[in-house]
């Protein structure tokens, strides 16, 4: 049995970085019935930035934490251990002043973490998140995708891909919701080719 975590970050209600990644996740569960999609909807509960109290305690042994230390790394350690039990990771974010909406960031800095998701060795970095397939849904306004004029601005994508490789996931795919804000007709046939890449996608996993 795998299992499947969504995590979708977007404030809007309408949001179709959500609805596609929701459609992914879903088809790729459909692949298997068995697998199990678990969900983290990073707008509707936001996680707290990371403080002084999350980046002392991931410096010291549990025993030495302080009661706010103690909770800070225990709600950190909560979503490692929900990434690393995924098989699959599918991710749903809105281009936001060229990047990622903040409230994934905050999921990000508590999820990459020194031997935990990462190990420092004398070759450098390694990731510990290894074997797991990383999916990407990006809805943006403009077009941004490789091969674009605009594709230098289109931080996100990039950043990602950095992210997920670094913790040791280096099978990504992207799905590509843009050009919605270029009028009806293109918003239309935005969505229409960003479902038929997760049909493409789900048939493939």
């Amino acid at each position: 049995m795998s299992s499947i975590l969504l995590l979708t970050s977007s404030p809007r209600a309408e949001s179709l970085s959500t609805t596609i990644a929701v459609e992914l996740a879903e088809k790729l569960k459909a692949q298997n019935p068995g697998n199990t999609l678990v969900r983290r909807d990073l707008a509707a509960s936001p996680l707290p930035h990371i403080n002084e109290a999350f980046t002392t305690a991931i410096r010291k042994p549990a025993d030495a934490h302080s009661a706010e230390e103690a909770a800070a790394s225990k709600a950190s350690d909560a979503l490692v251990d929900e990434l690393l039990a995924a098989d699959t990771l599918v991710i749903g974010t809105g281009l936001i002043n060229f990047n990622i909406y903040s409230s994934l960031k905050a999921w990000i800095d508590h999820v990459v973490r020194a031997g935990r998701t990462f190990s420092y060795t004398e070759n450098g970095p390694v990731g510990l998140a290894k074997g797991k397939k990383a999916y990407i849904v990006l809805a943006s306004g403009g077009v941004y995708s490789e091969g674009s004029p605009a594709a230098a601005l289109n931080h996100a994508v990039p950043y990602l891909k950095w992210i997920l490789t670094f913790i040791g996931i280096t099978d990504v795919e992207t799905v590509y919701v843009e050009g919605l804000a270029m009028g009806p007709e293109a918003a239309e046939k935005a969505i229409v080719a960003a479902k038929a890449r997760t049909e493409e996608l789900a048939r493939a996993a």
